[in-house]
């Protein structure tokens, strides 16, 4: 079976990088933690195990970013999940800052999918949305 979802991805950047993002061009990303929010409705565990692997091809944004990062976790939205635009609004509610426009959000009219997370946001987000770690 096929499983469909949303998701986030919690990346960890251990220094600061200035970091090659496709059509984007370098970007600046401070040390911390970022928060990505996507969906996969062709198949969430194949996704998710793509994210998290350092070998793949680069095809979306988060792939630059998640080949630069100390650590990538996942977490899930299935069997009842929520829109991914609708998780970026969370996360912003939340209390995560958003980070560089047009981040991951090429198909949709969101400013980005990409946020810092910040103290207790994280916490906060995963509180609301009831998403759990990934397997």
């Amino acid at each position: 079976m096929i499983r469909k979802g949303t998701y986030i991805l919690i990346i960890t950047l251990g220094s600061d990088a200035d970091i090659g993002v496709g059509a984007l061009g370098t970007l600046h990303f401070d040390k911390g933690r970022y928060c990505y929010v996507g969906s996969a409705m062709g198949g969430l565990d194949q996704r998710l195990n793509r994210h998290i692997s350092k070998t793949k091809k680069m095809r979306w944004h988060i792939d630059y970013l998640t080949m630069a990062a100390d650590s990538v976790e996942a977490y899930e939205s299935y069997p009842d999940f929520i829109g991914e635009c609708e998780l970026a609004t969370i996360a912003e509610r939340s209390g995560m800052a958003p980070v560089h426009k047009g981040f991951g959000c090429s198909d949709c009219d969101c400013p980005t999918h990409l946020f810092r997370v910040t103290e207790g946001s994280l916490e906060r987000f995963l509180d609301f949305t009831g998403m759990h770690t990934f397997n």
